[in-house]
This record gives C-alpha cells, structure tokens and sequence, in this order.
C-alpha cells in the first residue's frame, strides 16, 4: 500500500512508523514543511528556562535517524500545495529549490499541524518578538535572554505554554507579565480555581492581567513598550503566546468537511473523503464525554489517535474513545492539572452538576516535603456519575488528575470510584488517597451531611445575612466569634440554634466537624465555606 504523510512531528511520524511495523511491505512517504520532523513542542519553554540545556535534547529524532529505524522515506522542507482526491494525487513544492512534484497515493494522511496566530497589530516584526512554537523558536528566545538585555518581558496569552514561558524567564531574572482577553488564565479551569492560581502567580512575581487587549507593540527597531486596551507595559522582549491555527489553507475547495480550519474526523481518524485520515493540530476528535467534535491540540492526542489511525488503515475496526482535555502544567511552586467537564460546561451540557472543593494533604502530613492539594471534583447529581477534576497543589497533581480520567473513561459513578485500593505510603499519599477523600466529601455533601456554601457561592454573596464563625486551628478571622471545636459538649454561648451560621476553619474539614456537633445539639442553619481561609478571603 502507498502511503502519502503531510507532516511529521507527533501524528505524522507516529502513524508513519507504525505503518511500517504492521506491514514492512508498505510504501510510507513523508512530506514535510520543516527541517525538523520530530520535535519535543512541549519541552520548548524548559529549553528557554536552562532547564533543558542542550538543543539536541529538544530533537527526537533526525529525518535520516527516523528514516532508518522505520523504513519510512523521508522528504523534508517540501510543502504541500494541493490535493486532488479523485486522482489520489498530492502536489508539493520543494521550498529549496522551488521545484513542484506531483506524488500519487492509495491512502492520505493529513497532519499538517498549526501555527501561531499572529495578532492583527502592528510590531509583530520588531526585533525580540517571539512566537514559541518550534525549536528554532526557543532557541533565539534563549539567545536573547542569554545575552543580558532583556530585564521586563510581556506574554501574551495566559494558556498553559504562556504560562510555563513566564515561568522560566522569571528562572533567568526576567520579569514578566502575562497578557490575556480571556476571563482567567488556564483554559478549562472553573473560575473560581483559575483566580486562585492567578493569586499564586502575583505572589510568585508572576502578575496576570486578563480582560486585557493587546493593541500595538512599539520600538525602534527593537520592541521597547506593549500596547493594551488598559494601560502600556514596558518589554525588552515579547512572546506571543495566544493560540494556534490549522495549517489547512491549501486545502479549502476539495470538499474536505471542516470546522474554523479544522478537519472534521471520524472515531476511526477518516475524514469526509474516501483514503484519507487526518490527525494532529489539523483534526478534530471528539469529546469521551458529551461525544461533540473536541479539538484537542496536545502531543498525547497525536500520539494515541494516530496510532488507532495506523492499525485502521491496515484494516482493524477500532474506534478512538475520545478526549477529555486532561491538561497538567507545572508553575512556581505550583502544579495544575486538570480533565473532564467544568462546572460551567456541564451544566451547559444538560447534566445536573454538583461540587466540591477541598484542601487536603497530599502525603502523610508528617513526613517531609508534605504539602497540600486543593481539588475541584464535579459529579452528576443525578446518576452520581463523575465528570470532571481540578487540582492545584506543589506535589504530584497528575496522580489525581489520572484517576480521575480512569473513571470517567469506564463511565464511573461515585459508587464505583469509592474505596478503591489505591497505593498508600507516608512518602507518596495520605491512608486515605486525595482522590478518596474528596470523593467522600463530595457523597457527604450530595447525601445532606455536608451542607456548604462553595467558594463560588460565597464570592457571589450567598452568605449574606449569615454570622461568621471561626473555626480556625487558632483565631484568624477579625470581628467573628471564635469556637475552639474541642470543646463544643452542647449549646455554644452566643450562638443561637435558630441562627443563621457560616464555619470557617482553614481548610474545611474542622468547619465540617463543627457543624456535625452543631446539628447534633440542634442547630439548624449551619454552613461550611468550603475551602476554608486557604481558598477564600472572609471578613466578619
């Protein structure tokens, strides 16, 4: 069988190669754009941080290196420039040479990838504005921060790649700020957990601003001051981060089914057209959850979808499960990781959506380096299915986050994901894993044992017409009356059962027990903040 592969990187070289290992026999071409068809795109702010040190390591493989381990033909800086679906052919033209050639084919792949998006104002060309989307792009980063100008630096777009970029020109004595449109930074965060990481960030030199506009960037010659719809921020470099476009330009008028540029794909990776597949940057998928078109522009995509696009090439019957925009990403002292629906979404999706936050330890407390998670656990109140998990916290975020898409991948509900056996010692886990924890205060407060405002709530002034109580380890809240909860044996003094109470303590769970005390010697009008003070500014 021929095969015609545009583009490399994840999807294309994946499929490519696992082309090769089902049948020898085949015919595996490669067209690609770029010098480099194998690159670590997520590595790249690591790279400009030093925490990478050498270019190599952001190479996976060389064309001539990939080409000998798979028996695929290799032809770099050869771009495609049209696709004639009813002849199976593919012109493309040799950007060295400028000379067009035309390759004919039994089957196509398309996994052009995408670029950055280019904003629509004027100093995009100034020297020291960057765009990060390939090595050679980390690379002159590097060499601007490295040669010792750049004291201030802007960066655009408050997605998980601006992120890790500000982060690691902050490592190399930059200052920097983060631009963003959006609401909050960290798409697929609820709000209230996006406005807690953006409250880290400050206090880690880190400011973001959304709702921001970026309207003009000037300097002689050389970048020197950010122009936004607010106020102007001094750059000796600037990093556009905020967001990418399909490659699929050249394809408008085949017939080629697409949404905003991006291919429409079936569960088996096929597009509209007969023999040919698209994946990667360049595709749509489709969510695990709501089964809705889901673009999901990440290198585990890639990587899964074109292995199951391979194998159905060669004539297996398999079905892509799907994405669930499973998302982790470390910050400053900080790591967040995120899968499933948010709150927002699901409620938009037709679920009936119920929450919980929680501040919990992340190993034995006890045991060094202890530090603490708070999660986001959402579940349908209905069929107590889960549907989605946030987590921020210093240690291992994506333990969470992976459970969390085990179970919702095998439609697990509450029921299912309780008390399971999972790993447990003092250096790794609490007795009870995070995971476990949350999930049972989440039963408590769907079965009517938890009764809580969440942080959301309380910031949209639930509480109102409620009395603060301090429930802290040790008095915290100015003006509220403090309860030592050890020592609560019946009626609390200054308190009336009839009383409307709201129990603050730091993280939640002395609130909770407090409140259990107080239902018992009956009082009727108690609430949790969850989160506690960690999570929540509180005034009495």
């Amino acid at each position: 069988m021929k095969v015609v592969v545009l583009g490399g990187v994840a999807a294309g070289t994946k499929i490519a190669a696992k082309l090769m290992r089902e049948n020898r026999g085949n015919e595996v071409l490669v067209l690609n754009k770029g010098k480099n068809i194998s690159y670590a795109g997520c590595g790249l702010p690591y790279y400009v941080g030093h925490v990478i040190e050498d270019r190599e390591q952001l190479i996976v493989n060389t064309p001539e290196k990939y080409a000998k381990l798979t028996g695929v033909t290799v032809m770099t800086e050869t771009e495609a420039t049209k696709v004639d679906p009813e002849a199976k052919k593919v012109t493309a033209v040799n950007l060295a040479t400028g000379q067009e050639q035309t390759y004919d084919y039994d089957k196509l792949v398309i996994s052009v990838g995408a670029s950055p998006i280019k904003p629509p104002i004027e100093g995009c060309d100034l020297e020291n504005v960057f765009f990060v989307r390939t090595p050679e792009d980390a690379i002159r980063i590097r060499e601007a921060v490295d040669a010792g100008n750049v004291k201030r630096a802007v960066v655009v777009g408050a997605g998980y790649i601006g992120l890790e970029i500000a982060e690691n020109l902050k490592l190399q004595g930059v200052r920097p700020f983060v631009l963003d449109m959006a609401e909050h930074a960290l798409p697929g965060f609820d709000a209230e957990m996006a406005e807690y990481v953006e409250g880290k960030l400050q206090e880690s030199g880190i400011p973001v601003v959304t709702k921001v506009a970026v309207t003009g960037i000037e300097g002689d010659g050389k970048v020197e001051k950010v122009l936004t719809s607010k106020k102007a921020y001094k750059a000796d470099l600037v990093v556009l981060s905020a967001g990418i476009r399909p490659n699929t330009s050249f394809l408008d008028g085949i017939g080629l089914e697409m949404f905003k540029g991006t291919i429409l794909t079936n569960g088996k990776g096929e597009t509209n057209l007969p023999d040919i597949y698209a994946a990667g940057d360049c595709a749509m998928v489709h969510n695990a959850l709501t089964e809705k078109a889901a673009w999901s522009p990440m290198g585990s995509t890639a990587n899964i979808s074109g292995r199951l696009i391979a194998q159905n090439m060669m004539g297996a019957d398999f079905g892509y499960r799907g994405v669930l925009g499973t998302a982790v990403c470390k910050l400053p002292g900080l790591n967040v990781g995120r899968t499933g629906l948010t709150e927002a979404q699901a409620e938009a999706e037709g679920f009936h959506p119920v929450s919980v936050i929680t501040v919990v330890d992340d190993k034995a407390h006890y045991f060094p380096g202890a530090g603490a998670f708070v999660i986001k656990m959402i579940a349908d109140k209905d069929s107590l299915r889960l549907l989605g998990v946030q987590v921020i916290g210093a240690g291992a975020v994506d333990k969470v986050v992976d459970i969390a898409v085990t179970g919702i991948m095998l439609k697990g509900t509450l029921t299912d994901l309780a008390d399971m056996d999972l790993a447990y010692a003092p250096p790794f886990s609490t007795a009870i894993h995070p995971f476990e924890h949350t999930l049972n205060v989440l039963m408590n407060k769907i079965n009517g044992k938890f009764e809580t405002f969440t942080p959301a709530e309380y910031a949209a002034g639930a509480a109102e017409g409620y009395k603060v109580v301090d429930a802290c380890l040790a008095p915290s809240i100015e003006g509220a009356p403090y309860v030592e909860l050890t020592t609560v044996e019946g009626p609390v003094e200054g308190l009336d059962p009839e009383e409307k109470l709201l129990l603050v303590c730091n993280k939640g769970k002395r609130a909770y027990l407090l409140q259990n005390r107080l239902k018992f010697y009956g009082y009727k009008n108690t609430k949790v903040l969850e989160g506690g003070i960690t999570f929540s500014d509180v005034e009495a």
